[in-house]
């Protein structure tokens, strides 16, 4: 039996420590991840803190981690597996843009049971453990704030890197969501606006095909503040650990129906072809 208030306790530590070496200032150097993506040695620097913190604790459990992916064995528990993204928005520490994070989950049986974001640009935290709500900064009970007012949703789009430019889906979400929506955010670091709609901040988080190391943390935190996820056409959702995409809607129950209306409509929207 895991004790989950332990696992947060050690997650928040490993991702304030790796946080540290992310502050402002902090120098790199970065190089080319595939295509469209980039990495730098702090995304490496950051990741071995967590793997170090969490193997020290945990030395059975498996771990998926961003740029080193599986490693470890499920000698103890063979359900247990951490998600480590030691670096959500690589792409704006390199251009300058303060907005960035470090997300580390404890999964158990596939669903997420403990969710940790840092910022390390504030220095703030946000958790939660299954089942017992979430925290924010210095592990306060997280309320989030009011309904806003005003009927045009301020919306975070997050697509997955394998999602190419001209993907006609994309491009018909995109086009949509930014003529319905009061603003439409595509921020480059998920996990931020993971926190902002549990905050109430905004209203919802909607994913294509997006990765799984960026999501469970953020997941976990936004249901414990009262959000649901749901398939784009509002049908359940199943945060998987063995799918490597997911493509889901995050908001307020009440906020729903009508998100599921705008993608039904983007998606017989007949753009024009890219090439």
């Amino acid at each position: 039996m895991i004790d989950l208030a332990r696992a947060r306790d050690v997650a928040v530590a490993a991702a304030e420590e790796a946080g540290a070496a992310l502050a402002p200032g902090a120098r790199f150097a970065a190089w080319a991840k595939g295509v469209d993506d980039v990495v730098t040695d702090l995304d490496h620097r950051a990741e071995q803190i967590i793997l170090g913190r969490l193997r020290d604790a945990y030395p059975g459990h498996a771990v998926l981690a961003e740029e080193s992916g599986r490693s470890g064995g499920p000698a103890e528990d063979a359900a247990a597996l951490w998600i480590v993204d030691p670096l959500d928005g690589t792409h704006n520490l390199t251009i300058g843009l303060p907005a960035y994070s470090v997300g580390i989950a404890l999964c158990l049986d596939g669903a997420p049971a403990v969710g940790v974001i840092h910022d390390p640009i504030t220095r703030r935290t946000w958790s939660a453990v299954r089942g017992d709500g979430p925290r924010g900064p210095g592990g306060t009970p997280l309320a989030p704030g009011p309904a806003r007012s005003g009927t045009a949703p301020i919306v975070s789009y997050v697509q997955g890197y394998p999602v190419g430019r001209t993907d006609p889906t994309a491009l018909a979400y995109k086009y949509l969501l930014g003529a319905r929506a009061r603003r439409l955010l595509q921020l480059w670091s998920p996990q931020l606006t993971w926190v902002m709609l549990a905050q109430g901040l905004i209203d919802a988080v909607i994913g294509y095909r997006t990765g799984l190391v960026d999501l469970p943390a953020g997941a976990l935190i936004a249901t414990e503040a009262g959000v649901v996820l749901t398939a784009l056409d509002g049908g359940p959702f199943e945060l998987s650990v063995a799918d490597d995409e997911h493509s889901f809607i995050a908001a307020r129950p009440e906020a729903v129906a009508s998100l599921v209306e705008l993608l039904e409509t983007a998606s017989a929207l007949d753009l024009p072809p890219l090439s």
